[in-house]
């Protein structure tokens, strides 16, 4: 007997259409934030990881990748991803380069620098990305989308590598939301 599927079963799409049109307007990198807000704010109220667990579409579309498109190897991940260390120091280094990209956002909104139209990719990468910005966009806003986008397409692309090389939702072990969440429930909850 098939499990009746729920409508956040769906959530992939969400995720899916988030990438597709920030890939074609950057100013839609912008709706991340709600990924960022949702978990947190749930975390917050409610005390559970209840967004890692039944509407993250980032988590949903690795389990596509993996078990329904059957890309996933199924291989345990080393322990050392999951170890309290990793996720911390993970969740730091994530850190470290949001308020990279918030200072930059600043400096572009004060004139100090100038918009820049890549995507930081991969920590390491400036990939070219103007074909994204609409011009009418105030630069600021473009240089938060253009910066926001390059940490959200850089965990999509860690988490399908993983997602190919161990199991799906393996990047879900040391997120960094999931491991705020975490830490935000331990304290509410203790």
């Amino acid at each position: 007997m098939k499990k009746k599927r729920k409508w956040n079963d769906y959530m992939w799409l969400v995720s899916s259409a988030y990438f597709t049109m920030g890939f074609f307007n950057i100013v839609f990198a912008w709706l991340g934030i709600i990924c960022f807000m949702i978990p947190l704010l749930m975390a917050i109220i409610g005390g559970t990881k209840g967004y890692c667990n039944s509407y993250c579409g980032r988590g949903q579309l690795f389990l596509q990748i993996g078990n329904s498109l059957g890309l996933s190897h199924g291989k345990v991940a080393p322990r050392w991803l999951s170890s309290k260390w990793f996720r911390n120091g993970f969740l730091v280094f994530f850190l470290f380069f949001f308020v990279q990209m918030i200072v930059l956002t600043v400096n572009v909104a004060r004139g100090a620098e100038s918009l820049s139209e890549t995507i930081h990719l991969l920590w390491t990468f400036n990939v070219p990305w103007g074909w994204a910005y609409p011009m009418h966009v105030v630069p600021w806003v473009a240089q938060f989308a253009f910066g926001l986008y390059g940490i959200m397409l850089t965990s999509l692309i860690v988490g399908v590598v993983l997602t190919i090389v161990y199991r799906p939702r393996t990047w879900c072990v040391f997120c960094p939301m999931g491991n705020m969440t975490q830490m935000i429930c331990k304290l509410k909850n203790n």
